[in-house]
């Protein structure tokens, strides 16, 4: 299997190929795909070297599978032209999500709506993904009525720019600026511009795609946070249901769900923390308790890489799930 990395010189290019590494899917071929101040740079790949090159020059190599991560207007301009050339695009942008002739996938949930006719794929939002796998098997067993959640996102979700100015400003160096206002020691209620409703751009993505995922019904409230951590998003979820739940029996559910560690004994301090997610997989939900100022509702808070399960290991995952089910050319 050809598969282009789109982005691979960029943060979540590189934790791509890491994740195809680790990951062992069978490439016969990578193609790391970057802009032209990129092109001719060289990429190293289980123990051997690659030349970056262009996307007209990818285009023409016929990729199996090309994955995305190169921002929501080189999505929009490049990934028909893949497609039409038989590449199958898991795209990692905000480009393609919510578009009607579009899937949004998270395998785990809804891989099986794939198929062989399926050539631009989106992959969810960081902060959605690790929503929606909890919400998911809840909403299966309780149906979820309204959910609000807050979000305290990791400065990686903006870009290597943004960990510089953290770096930068614990070390009291002038730099260039990420963020409008520093990072460090602070949290900034922005993450993405502001629209006319008063939410930001992220905020409407953990609404409208969430819903796309799980149920149109649902309700979604966020406001999402940028706080000064590395490691991954974390996120205070109150769920009402419309049907009466069991605490333990919530806990049975997560706890059998592929995917999803379930870190809940706050007796002996154990629950979900960013630094102990980073370079995991898996979605971390803990801090289970019922909402006692209303009936058939719960809190909960999920932790998870936003680098990997919120993005590239989903892309790959996407990749597997298409190889194991024969959907590709």
């Amino acid at each position: 299997m050809k598969v282009a990395v789109v982005g691979a010189t960029g943060m979540v290019g590189q934790v791509m190929l890491e994740v195809l590494k680790e990951r062992n899917l069978p490439l016969s071929e990578l193609i790391p795909v970057a802009s032209e101040k990129s092109i001719g740079q060289t990429i190293f790949f289980n123990e051997k070297s690659y030349k970056v090159v262009g996307m007209e020059t990818a285009v023409e190599m016929k990729p199996d599978i090309a994955l995305f991560s190169a921002g929501g207007e080189t999505s929009l301009e490049w990934a028909p032209k893949f497609a039409a050339n038989g590449t199958v695009v898991i795209d990692n942008s905000s480009a393609w999500r919510m578009a009607t002739d579009k899937k949004l996938i998270v395998p785990e949930i809804n891989g099986h709506l794939l198929t062989y006719e399926d050539k631009i794929i989106a992959n969810p939002n960081c902060s959605t993904i690790q929503l929606v796998m909890v919400l998911a098997p809840l909403h299966d067993k309780y149906k979820v009525k309204r959910v609000i959640v807050s979000t305290y996102q990791s400065i990686t979700g903006t870009g290597v720019k943004a960990v510089q100015q953290m770096e930068n400003e614990r070390n009291g160096i002038e730099g260039e600026m990420a963020y409008k206002y520093e990072i460090d020691k602070n949290c900034i209620p922005q993450c993405d511009v502001f629209l006319e409703n008063g939410y930001t751009k992220e905020e409407m993505k953990l609404t409208n795609e969430t819903r796309k995922i799980l149920d149109p019904s649902i309700n979604v409230s966020a406001t999402a946070v940028r706080v000064p951590v590395v490691g991954g998003h974390s996120e205070a979820v109150n769920v009402e249901f419309e049907n009466e739940f069991d605490l333990e029996q919530v806990r049975n559910i997560l706890s059998n769900i592929s995917g999803i560690t379930l870190q809940d004994d706050p007796a002996n301090f154990s629950y979900p923390m960013p630094k102990y997610a980073s370079g995991k997989d898996d979605v971390f939900v803990g801090r289970i308790r019922r909402d006692e100022s209303q009936a058939k509702t719960l809190n909960l808070w999920i932790v998870a890489d936003n680098l990997r399960k919120g993005a590239a290991t989903n892309a790959v995952q996407i990749a597997e799930y298409l190889l194991d089910n024969n959907l590709l050319k």
